[in-house]
């Protein structure tokens, strides 16, 4: 018999044999299926490049049908084009790698690099007939017939006339059949995107319909646009590269550039891969080293200049993408799909990530692969805290209060909340007490740092006073620190008085409002009202205030104090706080004020 208790301890263990299962199968689906796969990816992200270009046909009155043809079939005229190119100018390149390879040859033998040589000999002797094998006859003397002395030898007589066509036609026709399904694939994806939308929205099994639809079709605008701006980017990348490497005098000029506008697709070392062979081409082709630099100079000044101006200026902001996950996303496609993994690594993390944003049930997507922080603000804080990471946490604060309105927007925002969230954790006996003096030592030590870096303005030594006095909670004496230092930081005169302090005289004759500061956790109605009697007593002329900071909306203790403290204000949040001392303030100023 299986007692309940065990049950329910082996659930979460059974959870993770069934994930991780699925994940296996799915992994094992994608590497065993790639054939059929891959091209239905390329045919979806043709569709979203293309979805842009089918609106546009639309809007001059053109059916939805005809639109969506005639842009699958621009589309895959444009990469059929750039192909053959791409196989001309590789053509163009193996018929002048013998000149090339003796240029090299001299070229280091002036260096005294034998051993070198030989090396990139046996190298140049492999990308020769590694590209001639993958050309045509024709394509490998540069586009005319070879010699009639340099035929090649007869086929084997016992091979008959079918083998040697299918022999011929496999390596021809595989590449037009796969093209043939993207294409096919695309105009149905486009034709029936509303149709696939609405299974999408089956499958994410989302109950808000309305919601849903809106967040796909935002999500499908977005990446629609994001994949056109980058392949009109990277296009535009790839044309300038192609026509200075054109007038430097690089041979097969327009090779190099469509190779540096699809690598282009591959984040961070994209560039720098396709850097290498005109590179090597350069150190071969010409007989000093200016070309060379001129090539390096050209690449290293054309990556920081679509990442860091071109691209922000197009996109507006980032693609939403960690950089760990990009890398880990290019190493795992290159895996599962070789070369045509790593192109599309990119486009595929971004689209999971957009789902994961939008759609909550795949919400861990984005969690694992964007680049928004895995911790709130407050989390990090209390995380920093408890790890006694001071310079972390320091260098967090300036992060943030570098964005952040004011100061008491951070302190409001972010050290309050955390505070509520260790005093959550040692109300229910989840945080050693070794854990909360750790806290403690570094909230305190922050805020001197904070206060160092972030000067208050100096005020009269006779101005008007606002009292912060601590809760008799373990952590009400800090969140009475956080709160007169912002309002020290709005120009309040502003101090703080632990629990059961006597208060200084000087200070009492000042006070024009007390602020009792307690975290809702740590304290309860009945502490709140037996301090409210005392500095009552104590401060007959201010006024008290309660500050239950960030307490919950249906907190019972907020309730109660609402119904007993009849008369005295309660704020939940430091701009509150801010607002009532400049309230009370004016009615001060009005009241001494004569008619």
């Amino acid at each position: 018999m299986i007692l309940p208790q065990a049950a329910s301890a082996a659930k979460p263990g059974r959870a993770l044999q069934n994930g991780l299962l699925s994940t296996a199968l799915i992994i094992a689906g994608l590497y065993f299926g790639r054939d059929v796969i891959v091209p239905l990816v390329l045919a979806v992200l043709l569709a979203f490049v293309l979805a842009p270009v089918v609106t546009v046909l639309r809007r001059v009155f053109l059916p939805n049908a005809l639109a969506v043809v005639l842009s699958v079939l621009l589309g895959a005229g444009a990469i059929l084009g750039i192909g053959m190119v791409m196989a001309r100018q590789a053509g163009s390149l193996v018929s002048g790698l013998p000149a090339y390879q003796e240029n090299l040859r001299q070229k280091l033998q002036n260096l005294h690099l034998a051993e070198l040589m030989q090396e990139v000999q046996l190298v140049l002797q492999d990308l020769r007939s590694m590209v001639g094998d993958s050309l045509p006859s024709g394509a490998r003397s540069g586009g005319h017939a070879a010699p009639a002395g340099n035929s090649t030898m007869p086929p084997d007589l016992g091979t008959t006339p079918l083998e040697v066509i299918q022999g011929l036609a496999g390596p021809v026709l595989a590449p037009l059949a796969t093209a043939g399904v993207v294409v096919l694939f695309a105009i149905f994806v486009l034709l029936y995107r509303e149709d696939l939308r609405d299974r999408v929205i089956r499958l994410a099994g989302s109950s808000d319909l309305h919601r849903t639809t809106v967040a796909l079709n935002d999500t499908a605008r977005r990446l629609s646009r994001l994949f056109l701006a980058q392949v009109a980017l990277n296009a535009a990348l790839g044309a300038f590269i192609g026509v200075v490497l054109w007038l430097l005098g690089l041979p097969s000029a327009a090779l190099w550039g469509i190779l540096a506008g699809l690598m282009r697709f591959v984040p961070f070392l994209g560039l720098f891969i396709a850097l290498i062979p005109p590179l090597l081409l350069a150190v071969a082709v010409d007989p000093g080293w200016g070309l060379a630099i001129w090539v390096l100079v050209l690449f290293l000044l054309a990556e920081p200049m679509m990442g860091h101006v071109l691209e922000p200026m197009v996109f507006g902001r980032s693609t939403g993408l960690s950089p760990v996950a990009v890398v880990i996303a290019a190493v795992f496609w290159t895996f599962i799909w070789g070369p045509i993994g790593l192109l599309l690594a990119m486009p595929l993390t971004v689209v999971l990530v957009v789902l994961g944003r939008h759609v909550p049930s795949l919400g861990f997507l984005d969690v694992m692969l964007g680049d928004r922080p895995s911790l709130r603000p407050e989390e990090s804080f209390y995380q920093r805290s408890l790890q006694g990471n001071a310079a972390a946490l320091l260098e967090q604060a300036r992060l943030t209060l570098r964005e952040a309105p004011s100061l008491t927007a951070y302190l409001d925002g972010v050290a309050l909340p955390a505070l509520a969230l260790a005093d959550h954790d040692w109300s229910r006996e989840e945080l050693e007490p070794e854990r909360l003096d750790q806290v403690r030592v570094q909230t305190a030590s922050l805020l001197d740092a904070v206060q160092k870096e972030s000067p208050v303005p100096e005020l009269p030594a006779d101005a008007p006073l606002c009292l912060c006095a601590a809760g008799r909670g373990r952590l009400d004496d800090l969140s009475a620190s956080i709160a007169a230092l912002a309002l020290q930081s709005e120009g309040v005169a502003a101090a703080m008085t632990p629990e059961g302090a006597e208060l200084p005289p000087d200070l009492a004759s000042r006070t024009r409002l007390c602020c009792i500061s307690v975290l809702e956790e740590g304290s309860s109605a009945a502490s709140v009202r037996l301090m409210i009697r005392r500095w009552e007593k104590a401060l007959p002329e201010a006024g008290i205030a309660i500050g239950v900071w960030h307490a919950r909306p249906d907190s019972a203790m907020l309730a109660q104090l609402r119904q007993e403290t009849t008369g005295h204000p309660i704020v939940t949040s430091l701009g509150e706080l801010a607002a009532l001392w400049r309230a009370s303030a004016g009615q001060a100023a009005r009241a001494e004020t004569p008619a």
